[in-house]
């Protein structure tokens, strides 16, 4: 058989090592839950976490494919089972004397939180805090929250049930964007109250964190600087970044990955005045979606927008590492760009825009140029530009 099944998942190519570790706060629907990749001290042998962090996810994923659980789950746990994250779980954060910026994550539609490994790894690697958050709107393929028993309510160490949320599609007598649009909302909001979070760590309160990992909250109140601050997100999570960059003045600027425009209402686009870089795959877009986004490069010039040649809309998630051959020809989760290259585009571009609006003293600046479209694979605007050639 040609070719290879499947990558294995990039390192990060910064001067740091990362840690990553689960976080759960408040004991509803309404609280939060997140996974934070961040720069550590590098360990010797530290554990390596499993990509798809619970058997639940798979059985998700299933419901999101609309396969049967049955013998999708089982089939899916077969081929992602044994991936793990090259990140050291748990480890100590690496202190810093600059601050850390912090950029906010938002999955796309059947996604989680650690769909987007890749992408968090490399940006901790350069010395960013990521919280990448598994969305609770049920656009998902699976999450949970946890609640405390009610007698158990005067004992902090008290058992916790958990109460899972499953994948929710359109329902049939509903239009789409009436279903779509309140999910984005939602999910904005989620990645506001992440802020929220950070902001009392910062003035001192505790956070209970209900996973009760080794891992030190209280640190972050050091660490993180809250000056330089972005939001970013793949396909859905990309018009929910654009959408909490409009909803909370401390976003400075957001990266939209393929974003999914059609959940975002009309009115919203002139509201968009702060940056914004659309970083596109070559397949996904549609000239609605397209026109949409040159919409809101008209509010502001510092607002770019790229396609990366040779990409799908799955070549800027992990599944484009991990998926072998006939994962990839059913599902289409490989272009025909190598796909580390893709994935190397797509960070350079953001870093570079990072450096720019969050004011870095770093050398991303190197690759500002992915920013005009200049450099291989990758032009300005949108793809549909190359049939009028």
């Amino acid at each position: 058989m040609g070719g290879t099944q499947s990558l294995g998942l990039p390192h990060g190519k910064g001067p740091h090592a990362v840690g990553c570790t689960d976080v759960m706060v408040g004991q509803n629907q309404k609280g939060l839950f997140f996974r934070l990749f961040y720069p550590c001290v590098s360990q010797e042998g530290a554990e390596q976490p499993f990509w798809i962090p619970r058997y639940e996810y798979y059985c998700g994923l299933a419901d999101y494919m609309n396969m049967n659980r049955k013998w999708c789950a089982p089939l899916l746990s077969v081929t992602f089972g044994s991936c793990r994250i090259p990140v050291s779980w748990d480890a100590p954060l690496k202190p810093s004397k600059n601050k850390y910026p912090l950029i906010i994550f938002s999955h796309g539609l059947g996604a989680f939180r650690t769909v987007y490994s890749s992408v968090c790894a490399e940006m901790a690697s350069r010395g960013f805090l990521v919280m990448a958050l598994e969305h609770r709107d049920h656009s998902a393929s699976a999450t949970y929250f946890c609640k405390l028993e009610p007698e158990a309510s005067d004992f902090p160490e008290a058992p916790v049930q958990e109460e899972w949320l499953s994948y929710r599609g359109v329902p049939k007598d509903q239009k789409e964007f009436r279903f779509r649009n309140p999910q984005l909302h939602q999910r904005a909001n989620e990645c506001i109250r992440g802020l929220k979070l950070i902001r009392n760590i910062k003035a001192g309160k505790a956070a209970v964190n209900l996973l009760h990992t080794d891992f030190d909250l209280s640190l972050l109140k050091d660490n993180v600087d809250l000056s330089r601050l972005a939001v970013m997100g793949h396909s859905f999570g990309g018009a929910t970044a654009i959408l909490a960059l409009v909803k909370e003045a401390q976003f400075k600027c957001a990266v939209a990955l393929d974003a999914w425009m059609f959940p975002l209402e009309n009115s919203l686009y002139p509201k968009v005045t702060k940056p914004v870089l659309f970083v596109n795959t070559e397949t996904f877009q549609t000239a609605d979606s397209l026109a949409k986004m040159k919409k809101i490069c008209s509010m502001n010039e510092e607002t770019k927008l790229i396609t990366i040649l040779g990409t799908v809309h799955q070549s800027q998630t992990d599944f484009t590492f991990l998926a072998g051959n006939l994962v990839n020809r059913v599902f289409q989760t490989r272009g025909t760009i190598n796909p580390y290259e893709g994935l190397d585009i797509t960070n350079r571009a953001a870093l570079a825009f990072l450096q720019k609006h969050l004011q870095l003293k770093e050398d991303f600046d190197q690759w500002g140029g992915l920013l005009e479209g200049v450099g291989d694979a990758v032009i300005p605007d949108g793809p549909l530009q190359k049939s009028s050639l």
